[in-house]
């Protein structure tokens, strides 16, 4: 698998960070500290462009709800048909506790 590459001591402590926070309020407070409001919402937005792409949504419609650039749109894509599966396993998890956009 490709998350090989990723593995190591510092991103073990990170990603344990982020498993260890309790709520949505905690996430906030996190990410407000660890990385700048352009970095977050590039995050939000390929996984909101990655649930576009699985539900069928052309370029352009994607484009034109998130403002995605196509790079983007392409490179998540890409994570999609030959990445870790990370989009769909998450997405799939939201689905299931029916986690709505709006919240």
């Amino acid at each position: 698998m490709q998350i090989d590459k990723l593995r190591g001591e510092q991103l073990d402590r990170f990603f344990d960070a982020i498993l260890s926070l309790k709520n949505r309020d905690e996430c906030y407070q996190f990410f407000d500290d660890v990385a700048t409001m352009s970095e977050i919402q590039s995050l939000s937005q390929r996984l909101q462009v990655a649930k576009m792409l699985r539900d069928g949504h052309t370029y352009s419609v994607i484009d034109k709800e998130t403002n995605a650039s196509t790079a983007t749109i392409s490179r998540v894509r890409r994570c999609i048909k030959y990445g870790s599966d990370g989009y769909d396993l998450v997405l799939k998890r939201l689905d299931e506790k029916n986690i709505s956009d709006n919240e």
